[in-house]
């Protein structure tokens, strides 16, 4: 009877220790249908809504540090979906929460628009980089042309290049600026033409390669003053900003509520021009996979890495 007894125990405290490890993974990680999740970082921190969308622009720095972002993120525990688009769907997809965070909101001149339009659904999550300049440029080379002022009816120089500014994205901020500077600066014989970073940069190279003058918008950081000998023109009327913009990560409203692992890294994510430097070249000069930069960069960097997780990994 005692066996019996004993027995009979033995099973009751197996089934309630079985029942007490069940209700413990329900409270550690338990999932609802929009992807939100219970389950904590080792850093004691919520996870939340664990699939996160991230749109960029194909911008020289805009490229590599989204995907660095993303990999940091994934690395912590979430799902990240780096979509590349255009400035404007950019900032609207963060604005209506389609999209969670962006990182390349240049602020207070180039997206100022943009900022305007948005404010009110948006949240200044952490500004990442100071006095980023803009302006339009040219090769070293072209010695007697040194200010936005030397471009007004230049002859010379505007046969040369067909009175041409090679321009990007329509909807990059610094092609809104670059009309404004024409009309400020009575470019009236000028024209704006509308491309892509990357066929802006493949004009710039043909024409660097020759010699031969060009005119682009261009900004720092930048991967082309690295491999290329240019100068930014003076700007006295400040169209472009003065001493330049700030480079902010930009999340939708809710997101610190919702996410509140990932908010901390993009809280304690930092970033420099050496760093924005290392990343950038590799991507665009040697034409590697952003993700494979991004994976190796965190390899070479693990203090980098650990100072923006602290306290969540």
């Amino acid at each position: 009877m005692k066996k019996r007894f004993y027995l009979i125990g033995l099973v009751a405290l197996s089934l309630s220790m079985l029942l007490a490890a069940c209700g413990n993974d329900s409270n550690d990680e338990s999932t609802n249908d929009n992807g939100s999740s219970g389950e904590k970082t080792s850093g004691g921190v919520e996870l939340g809504q664990k699939d996160l969308t991230l749109p960029y622009v194909a911008w020289a720095r805009e490229t590599p540090v989204s995907y660095l972002l993303a990999a940091v993120l994934e690395d912590v525990g979430y799902n990240v979906d780096v979509k590349q688009v255009e400035a404007g769907p950019m900032w609207s997809s963060v604005a209506d929460g389609s999209a969670d965070f962006m990182a390349s909101a240049w602020l207070p001149a180039t997206h100022a628009s943009y900022w305007e339009q948005y404010e009110d659904d948006l949240v200044k999550v952490n500004q990442v980089l100071d006095k980023a300049p803009l302006a339009l440029a040219v090769p070293s080379y072209m010695e007697d042309v040194n200010s936005i002022e030397d471009l007004k009816d230049n002859e010379e120089l505007g046969k040369s290049v067909d009175w041409k500014i090679t321009g990007i994205d329509a909807g990059a901020g610094i092609m809104q600026n670059t009309e404004t500077a024409m009309e400020e600066y009575g470019l009236d014989n000028w024209n704006l033409v509308t491309s892509s970073e990357a066929a802006m940069i493949a004009e710039l190279r043909s024409a660097y390669d020759k010699e031969e003058p060009i005119v682009v918008p261009l900004w720092k950081p930048h991967w082309v003053f690295g491999v290329m000998d240019m100068k930014m023109l003076e700007d006295p009327k400040e169209v472009y900003g003065g001493d330049g913009d700030q480079i902010y990560i930009v999340a939708r409203k809710g997101l610190e509520e919702d996410a509140p692992a990932a908010y901390k890294v993009l809280e304690q994510y930092t970033e420099d021009y050496e760093m924005v430097e290392e990343l950038m070249p590799p991507v665009f000069d040697e034409d590697k996979d952003p993700a494979d930069v991004a994976q190796q960069f965190m390899e070479d960097h693990p203090d980098l890495v650990e100072q923006w997780t602290e306290g969540v990994k």
